[in-house]
Parts: structure tokens; C-alpha cells; sequence
């Protein structure tokens, strides 16, 4: 991309649009230093493509990025160990809502299988529809649906209160 135009074009996308990039990212990976790596990797990634990814696509196609990179990176790595500086702590009150539930959560969230998880994340943290997560991931909307029901049941079963987990009804727009 030699056309300084393009160039600055994309600066101004990525400016615009990383700390979203990074949300999307830490959300999948469960790590600020893998997302950082998950989002130049997407960006990498689309540099040389920038001239061909349509403006009002290009979001969906780095999120996608994102989600692609995260999955091969675990499918190399399958089976590694990652160390962090402290473990995270549950929450000892019950019934207790907000950052207490996100410290409770978010564990979870990141012990699902890849495509589960970003499933999860796309419909809950993006707040895309089905079809969007769909054409995100490249799978079909049932398998969307089917990979969130098993990762909410699979959320439901390891935490002790059912209810932790509401799922909102499906709106007619996504059916």
C-alpha cells in the first residue's frame, strides 16, 4: 500500500477502532498481552488488503481476524501452560452482582472451547445477532446457536447458582 491516502485511511481506522479491537480481543483470549498480539497480527494482517476490505466491512473482517488468529494460536498451542501473577479470586458473597460476578465469570468464559467462547463474546460483549456472529466465524447461524446454548449450559453447570446466566429471548430479527 504505497498510496499515502490509503495509509492514513487506515491509521485513521485503527485509531478509531482499537480499544474496541482490544475488548473484542482479551475477551477471547483472556489475556491484555495475547490480545495485543491477536490485534497486530489482525492488523498485520489486513495492511496489504486495506485497499480491497470494503469501509463499512472492515470492522466485522478484523473481528473476524481476531477470533481466526486466536483459534489457530490455541489449535498450535493446544495443551500449553500459561502463568499468571496471581490467581484469580471467586467471589465469597452470594448473590452479589456486577464486578463480583465479572471476577466470577470471566474464568469461566475463557475455560470454554474457542469457537464457544467467541460465540459468547461476540453475542454478549459486541452484541451482534446470530447472523452477524455467523458470517464473523463462517459457520451457520444453527451452529451458532448451538455453540452458545452449549456454552451457556456448559457456564450454568460449572457455576452453583443457575441462574447466574440469563439468556435473552431470541428476537425476530435473529431467527
Amino acid at each position: 500500500m504505497a498510496d499515502p491516502a490509503r495509509r492514513e485511511q487506515f491509521a485513521d481506522f485503527v485509531h478509531a477502532n482499537f480499544s474496541s479491537l482490544m475488548t473484542i480481543a482479551v475477551a477471547v483470549s483472556g489475556s491484555r498481552v495475547e490480545a495485543e498480539d491477536l490485534v497486530q497480527t489482525a492488523l498485520t494482517n489486513a495492511y496489504p488488503r486495506w485497499h480491497r476490505i470494503r469501509p463499512d466491512q472492515a470492522l466485522a473482517y478484523l473481528r473476524r481476524s481476531i477470533v481466526n488468529a486466536h483459534v489457530s494460536r490455541w489449535r498450535r498451542h493446544r495443551g500449553a501452560e500459561f502463568s499468571v501473577a496471581e490467581p484469580p479470586e471467586a467471589s465469597t458473597a452470594a448473590g452479589t452482582h456486577g464486578v463480583d460476578d465479572r471476577l466470577t465469570l470471566v474464568p469461566l468464559v475463557r475455560g470454554l472451547p474457542p469457537r464457544q467462547r467467541a460465540v459468547i463474546v461476540l453475542r454478549y460483549l459486541c452484541d451482534l445477532g446470530d447472523r452477524e456472529i455467523a458470517q464473523t466465524l463462517g459457520i451457520s447461524e444453527g451452529t451458532v446457536r448451538s455453540q452458545a446454548n452449549r456454552a451457556l449450559a456448559t457456564l450454568r453447570a460449572t457455576r452453583a447458582d443457575p441462574q447466574f446466566v440469563t439468556v435473552p429471548p431470541i428476537t425476530e430479527e435473529e431467527r
